[in-house]
């Protein structure tokens, strides 16, 4: 997992406050907490490509992201990344 610097640019900070909204408000929920509160924590942390495995995750849907982060059902390669597994492993925390 890439880690950006500390000194942000403006735009990586809108890009973090947009998915940080996002992420909070998919429409179901339960994944709205789990997805809000870690975007919340590790997405200000998170570099460039992390930011946009975790973008293109969001646009999987709510009920999909769940299945997979509850392991109902698996995985597609596609959304098997290092922002996947770290999500999954907040949920554990949780």
């Amino acid at each position: 997992m890439s880690h950006q610097s500390p000194k942000t640019t403006p735009e990586i900070a809108n890009r973090i406050r947009r998915l940080i909204y996002q992420a909070s408000y998919t429409g179901m929920k339960e994944t709205d907490l789990l997805l809000g509160h870690f975007a919340k924590t590790h997405l200000p942390d998170l570099g460039d490509s992390d930011l946009t495995d975790f973008e293109n995750l969001l646009q999987a849907g709510d009920q999909q992201i769940y299945a997979w982060v509850m392991g109902n059902d698996p995985l597609p390669d596609t959304y098997n990344t290092s922002v996947f597994h770290l999500i999954k492993q907040f949920k554990d925390k949780q």
